[in-house]
């Protein structure tokens, strides 16, 4: 995906005009979080499809340049993705997406070699909450089960997750050993507003539950343990762009928890990494 971030100067004039700083960035939730694995030093690879233009070009290319073996199929009639990122001038932020050549992204697209025993596979629930996407991701999944591969999954975001339903996700993921959510789609997912009632209640789904909770920090839950691990978030003298804070977070745990280390420290890693992702401009990591 490509994020185009529109950061309004003053507040928004409803059918007029408003002052904005516009950028461009690369974006794709399993794309950030593949570039971050990468740049802190983990073997990553990530499977995708773009468009044959241009911005799919340099997608691919600025994939490389993290180190990330980028596994894109081109598709020569959709445009690569796009999502328009609306940041208010206090800083809330409404995007609109369009997801382009993902959404025809097919079990074909998937590199057989990449499943395999002892490697891990993560899933943006975009893939299956996506129409288009949904067999891939179902076939990645599949794929990964049959290997032995350890599986994660995250929950997107909490308004299209809700139009899908918390009955089908569930059922879509079903093996998966990790969840991660923020408090809105842990709330979607059960109708609990308290995040660690909510990751409770998801155990009994996900072996393992990560909810993110913003300036609270994070807090992991497992179902052999009466009571959830919390780590608080670090402090950030100036937040200067919140997209992609939750990718960079799953980037930072992922490793920390796949080598085995306590959930503390795990959490500790991902809010670490989401601070530095949110005091940077775009949701990847400064080349």
């Amino acid at each position: 995906m490509t994020d185009a971030v529109a950061r309004a100067k003053f507040p928004l004039a409803r059918a007029s005009d408003t002052p904005a700083v516009v950028t461009m960035h690369g974006g794709g939730s399993g794309a950030n979080i593949a570039s971050w694995l990468a740049v802190e030093g983990s073997e990553v690879a990530f499977i995708g499809r773009r468009g044959a233009d241009i911005t799919g070009r340099n997608r691919d290319m600025e994939l490389m340049g993290y180190g990330v073996d980028a596994r894109l199929v081109m598709d020569p009639e959709r445009p690569t993705g796009t999502c328009v990122v609306l940041v208010t001038h206090k800083g809330e932020r409404t995007m609109l997406s369009d997801p382009g050549a993902n959404a025809a992204l097919s079990p074909e697209d998937l590199p057989r070699d990449l499943f395999t025993s002892g490697g891990h596979l993560h899933v943006s629930g975009y893939t299956l909450i996506n129409e288009g996407s949904r067999d891939a991701g179902l076939a990645a999944l599949d794929m990964a089960r049959r290997a032995g591969m350890s599986i994660s999954v995250d929950c997107a975001s909490s308004a299209p997750l809700e139009r899908t339903g918390a009955e089908p996700f569930l059922e879509w993921t079903d093996g998966a050993k990790l969840l991660f959510a923020n408090g809105d789609q842990a709330k979607v997912l059960t109708g609990r507003d308290d995040p660690a009632s909510a990751a409770k209640v998801l155990t009994a789904w996900f072996p393992q539950v990560v909810i993110k909770i913003n300036v609270e920090g994070s807090l992991w839950y497992s179902n052999t343990r009466p009571e959830p691990v919390r780590a608080s978030a670090e402090v950030v003298d100036r937040v200067v762009d919140g997209t992609g804070a939750g990718d960079a977070f799953a980037a930072g745990f992922l490793p920390v928890w796949l080598d085995g280390k306590p959930a503390a420290e795990a959490l500790a890693a991902g809010n670490a990494l989401a601070a530095r992702c949110i005091s940077n401009l775009g949701a990847r990591p400064r080349l």
